[in-house]
């Protein structure tokens, strides 16, 4: 069955293009020309992905990820963005895009960019109530984790949001800014730090701290991924 992608932005002709690929492609497309309303399909429709512009008059791309992410938070979303603005990447990271792509882009970059975030986004367990990784089953209701040695330890809920948030992006590498973002809510008394200190409170509990990190992988100088496990969903 093909996937179905919404494509918000204000550019008529960037638009039409962008639609004439991805339906080439074999993809069936939804598109709108303003913010408010590519929400209002983004939410009322069944869309595999969304593809975003960020300046748009009205409503921009910050403020409809902004919503979206409050109904579909799992929906991969690619951002279209202007080159050289690396704040908007940024910021558009942290507000829980998973790509974004440069204007001008080609036909070809812009597919190959689906096509991997879809790829990835496949990964990712929906409605997950447990994991199983490395031997350890953690319980995101109960709040604990059962160890192979069948010993069982609390968690905090820190603790578990954090291994949620990861496992709900398997397959990708998120960085300490993006974790202040969408797992502390930026709280402004909370550094990049205060990450680092919670994962190795969270690795002695899980008994990931023997050189290996089987479970929480810190990937240098970009952030940390969680490694291959099986969810069992509500």
């Amino acid at each position: 069955m093909a996937k179905t992608v919404l494509v918000i932005e204000d550019d008529g002709p960037i638009r039409r293009g962008v639609v004439d690929a991805l339906r080439f492609a074999g993809y069936s497309v939804f598109d709108a020309a303003d913010g408010a309303t590519g929400l209002e399909i983004g939410i009322s429709s069944d869309v595999d992905m969304v593809l975003l512009d960020i300046v748009m008059p009205g409503m921009d791309g910050f403020e409809v990820l902004e919503e979206l992410r409050k109904v579909k938070p799992a929906v991969p979303v690619i951002m279209l963005t202007a080159r050289g603005a690396e704040n908007d990447r940024v910021r558009g990271l942290k507000g829980g895009a998973d790509d974004y792509v440069v204007k001008p882009f080609s036909a070809r970059e812009l597919l190959a960019r689906v096509e991997a975030v879809l790829r990835r986004s496949a990964e990712r367990p929906r409605g997950c109530r447990s994991i199983v990784i490395a031997g350890r089953a953690i319980d995101f209701e109960r709040c604990e984790v059962r160890l192979a040695s069948g010993g069982r330890r609390e968690l905090t809920t820190r603790e578990v949001e954090l291994v949620r948030y990861l496992a709900s992006n398997a397959g990708r590498t998120i960085s300490r800014e993006e974790i202040l973002a969408r797992v502390w809510g930026l709280n402004g008394n909370v550094t990049t730090r205060t990450i680092d200190m919670t994962v190795a409170r969270l690795r002695d509990k899980l008994d990931d701290n023997n050189g290996e990190n089987e479970v929480i992988v810190t990937v240098r100088a970009r952030g940390y991924m969680l490694g291959p496990f099986d969810a069992e969903a509500d």
